[in-house]
């Protein structure tokens, strides 16, 4: 049965329960679309789209995402459906760039770390919005200083005397009481990456809440996250549209949202533009990351993955451009209320979510209510991402090891990773995690996920061969890859790819945050976490040279590169063609053993085998022998 002897329903069921299935297509594409849209829609895209240039950078940004985003989301899609394989299992195409696959776990291990302490400072706050006052409203709690002013403090009562004392505060810059509450008391900031001092205790809690969840939720691995998804992915959007209207509807939304959308055409000739636009599309979409090849894995064979790489592209990036409408709307408020420039108060990052926006949400009516659903959108959108993030760790060591024990106590290894996460999370709720926080999301996440994404293309257009990938998409979707796509694969996505690369380190500036600059020691250990995922390649691409066999060197690289002979569809029914089993378990591992005159028997092979493919000289040498 399991050669396929009998192919048939029997075969497609036991392999199904063995690795599990999504309950049906709409719980694949909710989860792909939870996972690609993450906290970077709401607090990056929007501050990046104001910065480069309004409405015109919207122009650079869909030429990304229609030659970079949509072909790399669907290679990594079509790549994780056809093996049924997470992200080391796929590299039986070219065992040789296994590696590329332990570098995704590398760099998917960091972001999963960091994200959930982001998700877990969301649930923080959002538990302390559950008060009649929001507690960053006035300047009058003990972390406040004399700096602080606050736009509905009872001694500022009309515009003019904040006009009057904004003139006189020209010298010593206003802080306000949003800034304080998150750096004097959220976090209680210490004065260096290097000065850890105490764990703050509620955050500390947040974490294992937030860990918690993310542990429910994936117990029964996509099982169970295929349900959840019906909320967590959709539930955003409800939100997204509630804020939308109470901020279109306040005075000065216009100022705001004509602030992000106006064009100014001029800086469309700048390389940065470009360079940010690609940046945003390729790290928005989760492409290396990993996530994508394994949710893939869990399809169907015959799913339309073509269909569902447009429709989740489009709709994440759909998502960017409304979150900015949310956010720029209440920025024009806020800015018209104070008397000031939108761009003043305009932020990104942590800084938009937790200081800029919970203090324009001060001065609606009822702001609790509004804090508490923006910081559930947060949690959701976190929480999306991170299921994912899991999912490919875990998945990606129960197909390693493979064997029936391991399948059966999954739910061990993802309490054993999630516990892991939790414990490595724990120096990120010190005084200084927010320093480290930010290392890891600068560092261990940037560059690295351009390399190793630029390596899988190559490894797959020229190492397993362009020809032989298409026709295996060919024979899952029964039709092949549109001529755009295998064009954008072979050359521009990989020159995009590139030019990202070059752009990253040319535009590469040491980090800081806000005037705090990171020492030469921190930096360095931000270059050694990109350097670690990257370094996987080399160090698996070695070792797998060595243990090949053949004589030279050139024989053992070709040996190494060769697509192993269990690559292909996992499921018996579905190995046709090229792929098609030719004897029973026992007399193939016999011929394995000792093959008969190989040479002779490889070229009797290449005259008779009508489909010459990456298995198809192997198996026809079988059945000549």
């Amino acid at each position: 049965l399991q050669n396929g002897a009998v192919p048939g329903e029997q075969g497609k069921q036991e392999k199904s329960v063995k690795r599990g299935n999504w309950g049906n297509q709409i719980e694949f594409v909710l989860t792909s679309v939870g996972y690609a849209v993450g906290l970077g829609n709401v607090w990056r895209f929007p501050y990046l789209c104001y910065r480069n240039g309004g409405g015109a950078f919207m122009f650079p940004y869909f030429i990304m995402l229609v030659f970079c985003g949509i072909p790399l989301f669907f290679m990594e899609l079509s790549f994780g459906q056809f093996a049924s394989q997470g992200c080391l299992g796929v590299w039986r195409v070219s065992p040789m760039f296994k590696g590329v696959g332990y570098g995704m776990m590398v760099v998917s291990t960091y972001i999963g770390i960091y994200y959930n302490v982001v998700i877990c400072i969301a649930f923080y706050y959002f538990f302390v919005s559950m008060t009649p006052v929001l507690p960053w409203t006035y300047c009058s709690n003990p972390w406040n200083t004399p700096d602080c002013v606050g736009v509905l403090d009872a001694n500022l009562s009309s515009r003019a005397a904040l006009n009057l004392t904004q003139l006189l505060n020209t010298t010593q810059k206003r802080t306000s009481p949003s800034e304080e509450y998150w750096r004097r008391y959220v976090l209680n900031l210490s004065d260096d990456i290097g000065n850890l001092g105490e764990v703050r205790l509620p955050l500390l809690g947040c974490l294992g809440v937030s860990w918690v969840v993310v542990f429910l939720c994936l117990i029964k691995g996509v099982k169970s996250s295929g349900k959840v998804v019906y909320f967590t992915a959709t539930f955003p959007y409800v939100v997204l549209t509630i804020l939308f209207v109470r901020g279109i509807t306040l005075e000065g939304a216009l100022t705001g949202i004509m602030y992000y959308l106006t064009p100014q055409w001029d800086k469309i000739l700048n390389a940065k533009v470009w360079g940010d636009a690609a940046s945003q599309i390729f790290y928005s979409l989760g492409c290396a990351w990993g996530g994508l090849i394994t949710m893939a894995s869990y399809n169907k064979f015959n799913n339309n993955c073509y269909r569902d790489s447009i429709i989740i592209s489009i709709t994440n990036c759909a998502t960017s451009v409304y979150a900015g409408f949310v956010i720029f709307s209440i920025l024009g408020f806020m800015a018209n209320h104070l008397g000031v420039d939108v761009s003043k108060v305009a932020d990104h990052g942590p800084g938009l979510a937790f200081v800029a926006y919970p203090e324009a949400l001060t001065l609606l009516p009822i702001s609790p209510l509004w804090s508490i659903l923006f910081f559930f959108m947060l949690i959701l959108l976190g929480l999306g991402t991170q299921f994912c993030l899991l999912e490919t760790l875990v998945t990606a060591i129960v197909d390693e090891v493979g064997n029936e024990w391991i399948i059966r106590k999954k739910t061990f290894v993802t309490l054993g990773v999630a516990v892991a996460g939790f414990l490595l999370g724990v120096p990120l709720t010190t005084q200084a995690g927010i320093y480290w926080l930010l290392l890891m999301d600068n560092y261990a996440a940037s560059f690295s996920l351009v390399v190793i994404s630029c390596i899988m293309c190559v490894a797959i257009m020229y190492i397993y061969g362009y020809r032989n990938y298409f026709k295996d998409i060919e024979m899952m979707l029964g039709f092949p890859p549109p001529l755009f796509f295998q064009i954008c694969w072979r050359f521009i996505s990989p020159a995009i790819i590139f030019f990202i690369l070059v752009f990253t380190v040319i535009q590469y500036r040491p980090i800081s945050y806000n005037e705090y600059v990171y020492p030469a020691w921190a930096i360095s250990i931000g270059f050694l976490m990109a350097l670690s995922s990257v370094i996987c390649i080399p160090i698996y691409a070695i070792y797998k040279v060595c243990r090949s066999e053949g004589d030279t060197l050139l024989e053992r690289l070709k040996n190494a590169t060769k697509a192993s002979k269990d690559w292909g569809p996992a499921l018996p029914e579905h190995r046709s063609g090229r792929y098609a089993p030719a004897f029973s378990p026992s007399t193939e591992s016999h011929l394995e053993v000792q093959p008969l005159q190989p040479e002779k028997a490889q070229s009797e092979a290449a005259a008779a085998s009508p489909v010459q493919g990456s298995n198809g000289s192997a198996h026809s040498q079988d059945s000549r022998l």
